[in-house]
């Protein structure tokens, strides 16, 4: 079984795809699938799909939808009963039994953990080859195409702040490891996307440095401390403006007399 949530949602069994097209049941299929393996309880299934709409008979809409989940899974096993043994009911809930690589989000949580501890060990290209293979298993917003409800909201949150966080910390290592001119197209494209995000101004202008352009690293400072003031009347962090303090003399011998 392969399941994709880092973009819009996919499920099959042997090229067979088992997702239904209509929004409940797809809903908690996406809801297992997120945490397949573990015990998803009814509760948490009726606050993901109706939240505080949810009626008293609630879990026998859960019910149905279960069984039409199976139904698929069975036509694409060819086999009706072995569908219990992939999506099995356990007290309280079910659960969604796949292999361990099954699940999109599950490898690229693998995948950063072991970046970060790789970098963490002093070994950047190792963390920077593994961050760069976690961010290519993105393919979009997470669940792109599926009805969020509190549950899922809250991991679709998660993966998007984690994927930000991987980005940068991506960009961090192979800028420690001297890719700084390399990196310049792409961190002058993501800081144009994301105009706010500190981290990101201060790779670019760590990179603009390192690169001999001195000048432009404190133009993008400049650019940052102006919008921040006119959109919210904030100064940088204290560690943007230590890099730029850091940047000022160079700058200042690098410009002509």
């Amino acid at each position: 079984m392969k399941l994709t949530v880092l973009g819009p949602f996919s499920a099959a069994i042997d090229g067979v795809p088992i997702v239904p097209t209509a929004a409940k049941p797809r809903q908690i299929l996406a809801l297992l699938a997120v945490q397949a393996g573990q015990v998803v309880t009814v509760p948490s299934v009726i606050e993901e799909v109706w939240g505080a709409a949810a009626s008293p008979k609630a879990h026998i809409s859960v019910q149905t939808y279960v069984l039409q989940l199976r139904t698929f899974i069975g036509q694409a096993l060819g086999d009706p009963a072995a569908a219990r043994e992939v999506l099995v009911t356990r007290p309280g809930g079910y659960a969604l039994l796949t292999g361990p690589d099954a699940v999109d989000a599950h490898v690229y949580d693998r995948l950063c953990a072991e970046a970060q501890t790789a970098v963490e060990r002093g070994d950047d290209a190792r963390g920077a080859r593994l961050f760069r293979t976690a961010l290519e298993l993105w393919h979009g917003d997470a669940f792109a195409d599926v009805c969020t409800g509190a549950v899922l909201g809250l991991e679709a949150m998660r993966l998007r702040q984690s994927r930000t966080g991987v980005l940068e910390r991506r960009i961090a290592a192979e800028l420690r490891l001297g890719a700084h001119e390399r990196l310049l197209p792409e961190l002058a494209s993501l800081t144009a996307l994301h105009p706010h995000d500190e981290a990101l101004q201060a790779l670019y202008m760590a990179a603009l440095d390192r690169s001999g352009r001195p000048e432009d690293a404190l133009t993008v400072y400049d650019a940052l401390c102006r919008r921040l003031d006119e959109q919210y009347g904030l100064l940088p962090s204290l560690e943007l403006r230590r890099l730029a303090a850091g940047v000022r003399p160079r700058a200042a011998t690098a410009s002509p007399a």
